[in-house]
């Protein structure tokens, strides 16, 4: 991904029960789902009926620790990592949200955005609501508990059959975890064994770190509730047609995960054959840009028979913060994390190849680099259609006049990246690489094809997901 500041993905969310370790186990988990959300994270933990929670801001080794993972005891734990797609970057929005009411405990955490939250809040506020948060998830904190059915699982489907949008939820309450799944089945959740505990993650790279097994993807429109009778599955929303984001398997999901039934890498990797076969260059050299781009990259080197090298660096040292020179320095944010590798690039004509183009300024910085570490010449090839719309499903993305394929045509964009060529890989391609029909996929970043009706005002302070570089 070109185009952003920090890499940053939507929430990922983990779940255990049955198990002693049940917290450090999703710890592990998160870790394994960094990837997902680097803002902030947290636990809430179960024991004997009696929830404990601990939250901080930064990434899951910098808020745990050997002292706050032992006073997390139990055998139950939900866990969150997150990236604010819908409200501010505070301690008080990490999630998972614990809260006492009149029936006990209860923890809340989900991936995604509820599209109608802001008016769902607006509705709860009139009826005397108090909000002490800005994210969607507190307004399905209140919405079950406002709810009048009399079984916390009731009160769950009630709340949800209320709510629009994309979510995975986990909720830990008295002997049950229970998850959830839109209807749509926008973002992945997996359900998973690891001896006779069971297991929810938002990607299966985080089951195989625990050393769990994965069973089954957990269904579009599905709730399962998860206690010491086992695993019990309800389908209690009406259904919708399939609509997994097809931006998982091309950016979001870590390359060793398997999502909506595909094997990620190899996914990519096929990005980069079609590529090539589409859209060949005359060049020396493939290189990637690092590292959401390597295995298309490789993919790209294979069909093509051209050599494959590391032709940018990426430095994976880079803090969350850093303090800038007092001197303007040319591309200084850019060279942070990609630097050019003189000894592949110099005197050779480069293909570069990345998964997608946002605003497109990261992208020219990274042309001009390679330019003066001697490319002769400098081919970008990008393994997804051209960007021309916001998501409204999880993920932040830019408003449409940044997004650079929005505003300018193909022509237009290669002048304004001043690549000697820019070619964009088509969408039937991409639904091929995915490995299913286009219908069974949300692709409405490139298609402008919207399964809910996005909402008429953005939520109160979200934070744009690919941030713009800018001149330091």
């Amino acid at each position: 991904m070109s185009d952003s500041s920090e890499l940053r993905h939507e929430c990922g969310v983990f779940g255990v029960v049955g198990d002693p370790d049940a917290a450090r186990l999703t710890y592990l988990g998160l870790h394994a789902l960094q990837h997902r959300g680097q803002e902030g994270a947290g636990i809430v933990a179960r024991s004997q009926r009696t929830l404990h929670e601990h939250r901080g801001l930064g990434l899951v080794h910098e808020v745990f620790d050997e002292g706050t993972l032992r006073g997390l005891s139990g055998e139950a734990a939900i866990g969150h990592v997150r990236y604010s797609t819908a409200g501010s970057n505070s301690l008080a929005d990490v999630q998972p949200f614990l809260a006492r009411w009149r029936h006990g405990q209860v923890a809340v955490c989900h991936n995604g955005t509820l599209t109608n939250a802001g008016l769902l809040r607006e509705e709860l506020e009139e009826k005397g609501a108090i909000f002490t948060r800005t994210s969607d998830t507190e307004v399905l904190l209140h919405l079950i508990a406002g709810s009048d059915q009399k079984t916390l699982v009731n009160r769950l489907v009630d709340a949800l059959s209320r709510v629009e949008g994309a979510w995975c939820v986990l909720v830990l309450a008295g002997d049950k975890l229970i998850a959830a799944r839109d209807p749509w089945g926008f973002r992945p959740l997996m359900l998973a064994r690891r001896g006779d505990a069971w297991m929810v993650a938002s990607e299966t790279c985080a089951v195989d770190f625990v050393q769990g097994t994965v069973v089954r993807e957990i269904e579009p429109g599905e709730v399962v509730i998860l206690d010491q009778d086992g695993a019990q599955s309800l389908r209690p929303f009406p259904r919708k047609p399939r609509r997994a984001c097809i931006f998982e398997t091309i950016y979001f999901a870590r390359p060793d995960s398997q999502v909506f039934g595909r094997d990620v890498y190899a996914a990519r990797v096929r990005l980069g054959e079609l590529l090539a076969a589409r859209f060949p260059a005359r060049a020396d050299v493939v290189i990637p840009v690092p590292d959401s781009g390597t295995p298309a990259a490789l993919g790209f080197a294979q069909a093509s028979g051209l050599p494959y090298g590391m032709g940018l660096l990426r430095s994976h040292y880079v803090g969350r913060t850093f303090i800038e020179p007092t001197q303007r320095i040319r591309d200084f944010g850019v060279r942070l994390k990609l630097t050019p590798n003189r000894s592949v690039v110099a005197g050779k004509r480069v293909v570069v190849v990345d998964d997608s183009i946002v605003r497109g300024t990261t992208s020219q910085k990274l042309v001009r680099m390679l330019r003066g570490a001697g490319a002769l010449e400098v081919h970008l090839r990008i393994a997804s259609p051209p960007m021309t719309g916001p998501c409204f499903y999880g993920i932040d993305t830019p408003e449409r006049n940044d997004l650079l394929a929005h505003r300018l045509d193909l022509p237009r964009i290669r002048q304004f990246l001043d690549a000697d060529s820019v070619a964009y890989l088509e969408i039937d391609d991409v639904r091929e690489a995915v490995g299913g029909e286009g219908s069974r996929y949300c692709d409405a970043c490139f298609t402008g094809n919207y399964p809910v009706a996005p909402v008429s005002r953005r939520e109160e302070a979200q934070l744009p997901l690919f941030e713009g570089e800018r001149e330091p």
